[in-house]
């Protein structure tokens, strides 16, 4: 799906906050062509705060949690850059009772599906934090947060 003009999101900010966005975006599998999106975030003051990268044979697929997702996208708009915006989960991870292994309990417990995960580049708060798109993000946000995680805001991310 090629964005046009800019979405109405269905996901709203709550007492706790606004989801975390997330932009998928295809670039042509050249040298460079990554970092002229960074670069070209950079310049708007945009920082990459998580970063995926899948590529084939002529296109990679660039997954970026940026710190301002909007302008990001109204950037992407203004430069004629095919991407999609969706919520993804982010949740910190620690070495205790709220290790992956228990992350990934909840999740299966709720059956909710996860489509892909990755971690940020960021942490605010030292602790490893992962990115995971989900079949049903409200609900594994609410999954995770009853589990004892602390699921991340775009308010906590954003500088």
């Amino acid at each position: 799906m090629i964005t046009s003009k800019p979405k109405v999101h269905s996901e709203t900010a709550t007492p706790a906050g606004t989801p975390v966005r997330q932009l998928s975006v295809f670039l042509h599998n050249r040298v460079g062509a990554l970092m002229a999106l960074v670069k070209l975030l950079t310049d708007h003051r945009i920082e990459v705060l998580g970063l995926s990268l899948q590529d084939t044979t002529e296109l990679a697929l660039v997954r970026l949690v940026p710190s301002d997702p909007e302008t990001a996208e109204m950037l992407f708009i203004e430069k004629g850059i095919p991407h999609v915006m969706c919520p993804v989960t982010v949740v910190e991870l620690r070495e205790t009772e709220h290790s992956l292994a228990h992350a990934l309990a909840a999740l299966l417990t709720a059956e909710i599906d996860i489509n892909f995960s990755y971690p940020l580049l960021v942490r605010p708060s030292r602790q490893p934090l992962l990115v995971l798109h989900l079949d049903s993000p409200d609900l594994g946000s609410e999954v995770l947060s009853s589990a004892g995680f602390k699921v991340l805001t775009q308010e906590d991310l954003s500088r």
